[in-house]
């Protein structure tokens, strides 16, 4: 696998890791309600364990992405990114958020098509 590939990967596990830390840790922060356009404290704190759960998930798409770039395995790799980048765009739609795609179904499609071209 080419450098390039695997940066934009890595990248897009980071991303990942960071959406962990920011649901599971962060949430009923004032960083975490600010990031997620949350109401208020109260609203933050009634949907923490939600927003945990979210996390959980996109912990789990990282070390996929990680797991799968460690053993050069292309169709894992293709799996989670693709798995991301419907998560970014039904996640743009459904929040009707443009921002969601470009911070998370962008970065994807390009690591994605990476492994392809290069």
């Amino acid at each position: 696998m080419k450098t390039l590939s695997v940066i934009l990967i890595v990248f897009v596990a980071l991303e990942h890791i960071y959406f962990l830390i920011l649901e599971v840790f962060l949430w009923t922060t004032p960083r975490g309600i600010k990031t997620f356009g949350l109401k208020n404290k109260a609203f933050a704190q009634d949907t923490k364990v939600l927003a945990a759960n979210q996390g959980l998930y996109n912990g789990f798409l990282a070390l996929g992405l990680l797991f799968a770039v460690f053993k050069n395995n292309f169709s894992f790799i293709s799996f989670f990114l693709g798995c991301i980048i419907v998560a970014g765009i039904y996640g743009a739609y459904s929040t009707k958020n443009i921002k969601l795609f470009y911070v998370q179904a962008i970065p994807a499609l390009l690591a994605l098509l990476s492994t392809f071209i290069i």
